[in-house]
């Protein structure tokens, strides 16, 4: 039988499922404007800027092969009467007037290739295959009017643009890595960025053009090179080795056709720019052109250090506008609530010695609630729930419980009650406390709900129907009297999911709890009659975590499919679907304010969405692994993050930037928490420890200049060893979830791992 003892906590991991990404389309970055670039047009507006589609052998003229691709196009062209369009193409390719005219009368281009004619036709029929799944290239011109000898050129520019020689991949690749590695040292780190989704497009054209053997080849000889946390992405892609395999796989589907961002200075650019131009590497300009997103800024590179804190997210950095929009941070004004002074407690303290200030503290509590934040959102930007009257006494009761807090600091550092599953074999997968800790909902892989009282106070049923009529209702303790004593017990269990719980949040006013499963439902449970009361259904796929409101009433979820949903609890559907995210939503939380959420994915991202629109403000990228914790901090001003890669990242929500990398823990990071006061933060992971770290100390030290905020330049600190208050470890018991209570006291928890 299973136990929960509050004894120095296994979480099953959360399971990520297959790495999925969306294809973003995003506007083009600069291209060359010199003869390199792209071809590119429409063909219904009658302009197209042209140049060589494949660079010329060393020799002077095209290959024989290449020779018929340009006849095809040039004859297109004429048809079109793009006159200029000819003369510049046939001048670049180094193709003369009568040659083309010759051979296009020969009808054969002067020679067979593969057992097929050198017409337009049967060049046409040998390319069409390869090129047919292939995403559109840079040119997509109007359907032309169908004619049997038409041939759709379409189609060849589409292959052409999107393959090269198989042969020469690994000399282009070797080239620019030979280029990058012999520039100055400060262009050569933002240049290195360009290595790892050069390589991983450059791999798949192999793949899809069913040139196994140059694939394999060129992976062997360069995935050694990528930095060590593309270590995963690399394992996925290595088992993709024919165009079957990359039949069916949104994530690779995707890959191909969303943009790697890379930030890179001018300088640096241009550097790049004339070494392609100079060396016509075509091949690299086109996956540059059709694959990424060059954020281009003034000033001077970035070093090393400053890339790879930013690095390592599917999509590469996210671009400087996506965190420039205003976002509004500030705490909502608090109700103001009369707190009665507790006589007797008042009594009881001086009995005991102790000074009387309790009085003075709860003024200052009524002053804080008075001042409006100017960064605070407006009070009805959203509509938030009335507060009833069990709210305002709960108001009251945190207001009193506020007053005995304590004051945490590097010189006072909290207890910590550590709550261990035992006996566990359900596989424990989720766990939330109430805000005034009295209760304990535990999610498990057994597909039940479990809830706790952690105070002596048992769980109770309503009564039945027939007995409540019997009740007086104008009784003082008619919320008493409603309980049936005959149901009390510790814990009891609620059935309802068909799949493994990844996800438990009770709402601020302790009477409901929702949970989230792989069956792809959210439930909402009456802690009342402990019965499921709606379930949500809008998820294709598992959802991995959900999480209420701060002021109730709303929640979000997020799972597999990559979006997070945002819910109201009498709406069967969504309200807002926030998509944007590469791979699975892995954890979802509300602002303070409750007009943000932040969702963290295996994508290795965090992004911060509006609620009043479903936009998304602040895109954070830095992590090296699948996000699974964010905690906001008590003012709202920062996030927290924690990874599989061991990592606490501290983020600025203002200004867009991060600001601070705690390292430390062995592995994943399942649980973030700020205290109360927000002077310390603590973190839970897999390595079975809790830590506590300076988090005052990292928001003083934060930089946040103008330079810093305009480029994104951070200076990160190596100060872990700093910021790091304590260290705490269970015997065998990964750490689930954390919690402060009202008076800053942890509560941690965790299933026993007897393995």
């Amino acid at each position: 039988m299973m136990s929960l003892h509050p004894t120095p906590g296994k979480m099953a991991a959360v399971q990520d499922g297959p790495i999925e990404l969306d294809a973003e389309k995003e506007t083009k970055p600069e291209i060359l404007s010199d003869g390199s670039s792209n071809l590119s047009g429409n063909t219904g507006s009658g302009s197209l800027s042209s140049s060589p589609l494949t660079a010329a052998p060393a020799g002077g003229a095209p290959k024989m092969e290449d020779q018929q691709t340009l006849i095809a196009v040039l004859q297109f062209l004429k048809r079109n009467k793009l006159s200029e369009s000819v003369e510049i193409l046939r001048r670049e390719a180094g193709l003369a007037e009568d040659q083309e005219d010759s051979q296009a009368a020969d009808g054969s281009g002067g020679g067979k290739s593969d057992g097929d004619g050198g017409d337009a036709n049967s060049l046409l029929s040998r390319v069409s295959i390869a090129a047919a799944a292939a995403p559109q290239s840079t040119l997509t011109p109007m359907p032309v009017k169908s004619a049997e000898d038409q041939p759709d050129v379409r189609v060849v520019l589409s292959a052409y643009s999107q393959q090269g020689d198989p042969s020469l991949y690994q000399v282009y690749y070797s080239d620019l890595k030979n280029f990058i590695e012999s520039v100055l040292d400060c262009h050569r780190a933002e240049l290195s960025q360009l290595f790892y989704p050069l390589f991983v497009h450059m791999y798949l054209e192999l793949v899809y053009n069913n040139h196994e053997n140059e694939a394999k080849a060129f992976f062997e000889k360069f995935s050694g090179d990528q930095e060590c946390y593309y270590l995963d992405d690399l394992r996925v892609l290595c088992g993709l080795t024919k165009k079957e395999h990359m039949k069916g796989n949104e994530a690779l589907l995707d890959f191909r056709t969303s943009r790697f961002v890379l930030r890179i200075s001018r300088d640096s650019y241009q550097l790049l720019k004339r070494h392609l131009q100079e060396r016509h590497n075509n091949q690299i300009w086109n996956i540059i052109q059709e694959h990424l997103y060059i954020d281009i800024f003034d000033g001077m590179p970035r070093s090393k250090g400053q890339i790879d804190s930013m690095s390592g997210s599917l999509a590469g950095e996210a671009k400087r506008e996506a965190n420039k929009a205003k976002v509004y941070y500030g705490l909502l004004k608090e109700p103001e609530i009369e707190v009665p002074l507790d006589d007797e407690d008042d009594e009881a303290e001086n009995e005991e010695g102790k000074p009387k200030k309790k009085k003075t503290k709860k003024d200052s509590m009524g002053s804080k609630s008075k001042k409006q934040d100017p960064n605070a959102p407006q009070q009805n930007r959203i509509p938030l729930p009335e507060l009833k009257d069990s709210d305002k006494l709960d108001k009251i009761m945190y207001m009193k419980e506020s007053t005995k807090r304590i004051r945490l600091s590097p010189e006072n550092l909290p207890s910590i009650c550590f709550y261990t599953f035992l006996n566990a074999y359900q596989g424990l997968t989720a766990v939330d406390f109430t805000d005034d800790s009295s209760l304990l909902a535990g999610g498990f892989a057994d597909s039940t709900v479990r809830v706790w009282s952690v105070t002596p106070k048992k769980l109770r049923k309503v009564k039945s129907a027939a007995d409540l009529n019997l009740i007086d209702k104008e009784s003082d303790d008619v919320l008493e009297r409603i309980m049936d004593e005959k149901t009390a017990s510790e814990s009891k269990i609620l059935h309802g999911h068909s799949g493994p719980v990844y996800g438990v949040s009770f709402s601020p006013d302790r009477n409901y709890l929702l949970s989230s499963s792989e069956d792809g439902t959210v439930r909402l449970w009456s802690l009342q009659t402990f019965t499921c009361l709606v379930g949500y259904k809008g998820h294709n796929y598992p959802v991995w975590d959900t999480q209420f409101s701060p002021f109730g009433y709303y929640f979000v979820s997020g799972g597999h499919d990559r979006v997070a949903r945002l819910w109201a609890t009498d709406h069967y559907q969504p309200l807002r679907i926030f998509a944007g995210h590469l791979a699975d939503v892995t954890c979802t939380r509300f602002h303070p304010n409750s007009n943000y959420v932040a969702t963290g994915s295996t994508d290795r991202t965090i992004r911060l969405w509006d609620v009043l629109n479903g936009n998304c403000v602040r895109i954070f990228t830095g992590h090296k692994g699948p996000i699974h914790s964010l905690a906001f901090s008590p003012n709202g001003k920062f996030l927290a993050s924690g990874s599989t890669d061991g990592r606490v990242l501290l983020w600025d929500i203002g200004h867009g930037l991060m600001f601070g990398d705690l390292k430390g823990h062995t592995d994943t990071i399942y649980a973030l928490k700020f205290s109360r006061d927000g002077e310390i933060l603590a973190s839970g992971s897999m390595d079975n420890t809790v830590r506590l770290w300076d988090s005052m100390k990292a928001f003083d030290d934060m930089e946040t200049d103008d330079f810093t905020a305009a480029t994104g330049h951070i200076h990160l600190p190596d100060n872990s060893q700093e910021l790091l208050l304590g260290m705490y470890h269970s015997k065998s018991t990964p750490v689930t979830h954390l919690h402060f209570t009202r008076r800053n006291l942890l509560l941690a928890a965790g299933a026993y791992n007897s393995q």
